[in-house]
């Protein structure tokens, strides 16, 4: 017993000792780019909180004009008062975005577009994770209606004008459990419109706000997880480093590429998937009009 005590003691004091490295291990990755964007036009979702505030913060530095779409319309104005304060960018808006309700979706595209003329940057960061169990109010369950099919059918409204402002990219806030797989964007190859997704690394954000066990591992190991600042250095990385147009399409980890070969048939699926629900809202949309 005696031990077993002074085994875990050690092992806690080697942890302590370790830590200002680990936590440098962990924190690796910066974006460096020193790209400016007066006159560009960027959206972020989920921007109010956590690595989509930061990144909206980042943007907002570099002189563009930032659209935080946002559920919670209040927090959203908290987050961009406090950005316009520490970056001098008033051109921080926020509108009204609900990614489990597609009404919310396409109510937010229509606004934007007929406010906005160009589209050059569109980071699809917002996401849930470990809910209880619920469904959108389009009746899907709730983890793959917001964080998969809501950005697919934003982007999809977005497309068009993404294409008119080419170059312009696309960044998909991911996980790593996405490494299994690849999806190949063959159908935006020529129009100048670039996709990248991304593994922000463990980051210490509301994204854990439904596990009680995950928010005090969190807090345990604080000295081992990113900040938020830190989480959203992939996600700049592949909206603003020049010269990555080659790797379209690609899975960045800490700003590193990342890839690996297995998970081409869950891919498979996910992209058949996908496409089954673009051809549902091609309908809807068909219908809709032909009502108008």
């Amino acid at each position: 017993m005696f031990g077993a005590l002074a085994l875990l003691a050690l092992l806690v004091f080697l942890l302590i000792l370790a830590a200002p490295y680990i936590r440098k291990a962990v924190s690796n990755g910066v974006c460096t780019s020193m790209v400016q964007l007066p006159g560009k036009v960027a959206i972020v979702t989920g921007a109010n909180t956590g690595i989509g505030k930061e990144t909206a913060k980042d943007l907002a530095q570099r002189g563009a004009r930032v659209y935080l779409a946002c559920r919670d319309l209040q927090k959203g104005e908290l987050a961009a008062n406090e950005i316009r304060a520490k970056t001098g960018n008033q051109q921080v808006l926020v509108q009204k975005l609900d990614l489990s309700d597609t009404k919310s979706i396409r109510a937010f595209a229509e606004a934007f577009l007929s406010e906005e003329k160009q589209l050059h940057i569109l980071i699809n960061n917002a996401g849930v994770m470990m809910c209880p169990y619920s469904k959108t109010a389009d009746g899907f369950e709730m983890h793959i209606g917001v964080n998969h099919l809501g950005h697919f059918l934003l982007t999809h409204l977005l497309l068009e004008r993404l294409k008119e402002s080419a170059p312009s990219r696309v960044v998909n806030v991911s996980s790593l459990a996405f490494h299994m797989g690849r999806i190949h964007f063959y159908n935006l190859h020529g129009t100048g419109v670039t996709t990248y997704s991304v593994h922000p690394g463990t980051v210490n954000s509301e994204l854990v706000r439904h596990s009680t066990c995950i928010k005090l591992m969190w807090k345990l190991f604080s000295s081992f997880i990113k900040t938020p600042q830190e989480g959203a250095q992939t996600s700049l990385y592949c909206a603003l480093t020049e010269g990555l147009e080659p790797l379209s399409g690609k899975h960045f980890s800490c700003v590193l590429l990342f890839m690996t070969p297995f998970g081409i048939v869950l891919a498979k699926i996910l992209a058949s998937f996908t496409i089954s629900f673009s051809s549902l809202f091609h309908r809807r949309e068909t219908e809709a009009n032909r009502f108008k």
